[in-house]
C-alpha cells in the first residue's frame, strides 16, 4: 500500500469542484480515502470550504475523520454545525472517541448534543465518561468491549458475544464476569472454539488479567501496557466491576500527546500551543521562559561585576573571553544530565538512592571533565597561552561541568517527588541557572588559583 500524499494536483481538484458545487464528483472521489487521508485534506482547505465538504460526505466517514482533524479545523467545523448535527457524527461514534469530541464544545452544546443523541445507551455512557478526569483511566476507557457471565454456556457465549460484538470495532479480548458484574478473568477464543458447548465458561476462562481502577492515572495504564505488551486493558470501579477497556490506539494518542508537552516545556515554553496558533497565545507560551532568562543574565552581569577589579588585572584580562565557553559547557552538561534523568523518570527506571545517581553522575563529570580540560590546556599550548591560565581554565572547566550535571541530575527528581513535570527540568531553567553557577564558579575558582 502506498502512503497517502495530498498533493497539489488533487487539492486543486477538490477545490474546483467545491466551487463549482460539482457534490456528486466530490461524494464519488472521497468513498475511496481512508478518513485519515480526507483529515489531511479537510486540514488543508478554507474553513467555509471544509464544512461545505464535511455536510456532503456520509457522517459514517466524517464522524471518523474529526477525531483526526487538526484541533482548530474541528473547532471551526463544529461552530458550523447545529447540535442535532454533531449529535449525528457523535452517534457514529466509539465512546471514548465520542467524549473526545464532546468535551471541545462549551458545556451548554455538550448538554444540547447530548440529549440529542438517539442511542439513549451511548448517551449515557457519554455522561458517564465526562465525569472522569481526562487523564485517568475512565477518561481513555470506552464502554464498548465483550464480556461474557461465568456460568453461561459455551452456546450461550458465542450467540452473546455475536450480538456484542456488533457493537465493537475490533475484539481485542473477551473478558468473564459474575452476576455483579465483578471481573474474574479472560476467556481464550482457542478455549471457547475447543470447549464442548455445554460447558459452562467458569470451567474454562483464565482468571489471571491485568487491569486498571478507573482513578488510575493515564501515564501508569501506559506504563502497565507497554511493560505487559498489552492490546487493550479492561478498566474496573472500586468495586472491581467492569466498567469500560483502553485500547492501545488510546495509549499511543497520550504518549504522543505527552511527549509533545514535554518537548515544549524543554524549549521553554510553558502551555501546548502549535505554529499556527495566535501572536497573543504564542506570547503567552513564550514570554515567561525569556523573562527568566533575562534575569539569569541580569544576575550574571552582577556575577560579572563582584568580579571587575580582578578582570581589570592585565595579566588575567584574557580569562573574560573564555567566559562564553564556561557558560555554554556548564548548560550543555546540565542538559544533558536532566534528559537523561526525565527520560529515566518517564520511563521508571530511575530508582535507588539519590546519593549513588549523584555520585555516578561526579565520577562521570570526572571523565567528561577530565577529557576536554585536557583539550583545552593542549589549545594553550598550542596557541602560546600562559601555563597558568590554561590550567586555571582547565580545572574550572572541570569543576563546572561536576556541578553542573550534579544540578542537572538532582532538579528534576527533586521536582518529580514534589508532583512536578520534571520535563520543565530540561528546559531554560536548567540552563539559565547552570549558566548562572558556571560562570560564578568560573570567576572563583581563577581568583583563588591566580591572586
Amino acid at each position: 500500500m502506498t502512503p497517502f500524499q495530498l498533493s497539489e494536483k488533487l487539492l486543486e481538484q477538490v477545490i474546483g469542484d467545491i466551487a463549482s458545487e460539482n457534490d456528486k464528483a466530490l461524494q464519488t472521489l472521497f468513498k475511496e480515502y481512508h478518513y485519515a487521508d480526507l483529515a489531511e485534506i479537510f486540514d488543508a482547505l478554507q474553513i467555509e470550504q471544509a464544512v461545505y465538504l464535511f455536510k456532503l460526505i456520509d457522517s459514517e466517514k466524517t464522524a471518523d475523520m474529526l477525531t483526526e482533524l487538526d484541533e482548530d479545523v474541528r473547532e471551526n467545523i463544529l461552530d458550523a454545525l447545529s447540535s442535532e448535527e454533531i449529535a449525528t457524527e457523535i452517534n457514529e461514534l466509539d465512546t471514548d472517541d465520542a467524549v473526545d469530541i464532546v468535551a471541545e464544545l462549551p458545556m451548554e452544546i455538550q448538554k444540547e448534543v447530548i440529549d440529542q443523541i438517539s442511542d439513549t445507551e451511548h448517551a449515557d455512557d457519554i455522561r458517564e465518561l465526562l465525569s472522569y478526569d481526562e487523564n485517568s483511566a475512565g477518561g481513555l476507557m470506552a464502554k464498548e468491549l465483550v464480556c461474557v457471565n461465568q456460568n453461561w454456556t459455551v452456546t450461550r457465549c458465542v450467540r452473546e458475544m455475536r450480538i456484542q460484538a456488533q457493537e465493537v470495532t475490533r475484539v481485542h479480548s473477551i473478558y468473564v464476569v459474575d452476576n455483579e458484574n465483578v471481573l474474574l478473568g479472560r476467556l481464550s477464543l482457542k478455549d471457547l472454539l475447543t470447549a464442548n458447548e455445554k460447558s459452562k465458561i467458569a470451567s474454562i476462562y483464565i482468571p489471571k488479567v491485568d487491569y486498571v481502577q478507573v482513578d488510575v492515572n493515564g501515564e501508569e495504564v501506559a506504563k502497565i501496557m507497554s511493560k505487559y505488551d498489552l492490546e487493550a486493558i479492561p478498566v474496573v470501579n472500586e468495586n472491581k466491576q467492569l466498567v469500560g477497556r483502553i485500547t492501545i490506539d488510546d495509549i499511543v494518542d497520550l504518549i504522543k500527546d505527552e511527549a509533545e508537552k514535554d518537548y515544549q516545556l524543554a524549549a521553554g515554553i510553558s502551555s501546548d500551543v502549535e505554529a499556527n496558533d495566535s501572536i497573543v497565545q504564542l506570547t503567552k507560551a513564550r514570554l515567561p521562559w525569556l523573562v527568566l532568562g533575562l534575569i539569569g543574565g541580569l544576575g550574571s552581569v552582577f556575577i560579572l561585576e563582584g568580579f571587575e577589579s580582578f578582570m581589570n588585572h592585565p595579566s588575567y584580562k584574557s580569562l573574560f573571553f573564555f567566559t562564553p565557553l564556561i557558560a555554554a559547557m556548564a548548560g550543555n552538561v546540565g542538559v544533558q544530565s536532566s534528559a537523561i534523568i526525565v527520560q529515566g523518570l518517564a520511563n521508571d527506571v530511575v530508582k535507588g538512592s539519590l546519593l549513588n545517581r549523584l555520585l555516578k553522575e561526579v565520577g562521570l563529570g570526572l571523565i567528561n571533565g577530565g577529557a576536554l580540560a585536557l583539550l583545552v590546556i593542549l589549545f594553550g599550548v598550542a596557541t602560546q597561552q600562559p601555563t597558568e591560565i590554561s590550567l586555571t581554565i582547565a580545572l574550572s572547566m572541570l569543576c563546572v561541568i561536576i556541578v553542573s550535571a550534579l544540578i542537572g541530575t538532582f532538579v528534576p527528581i527533586i521536582l518529580n517527588r514534589r508532583g512536578i513535570d520534571p520535563a520543565i527540568a530540561t528546559g531554560p531553567f536548567i540552563t539559565t541557572s547552570n549558566d548562572i553557577f558556571g560562570i560564578f564558579l568560573f570567576f572563583y575558582i581563577a581568583k583563588w588559583l591566580l591572586v
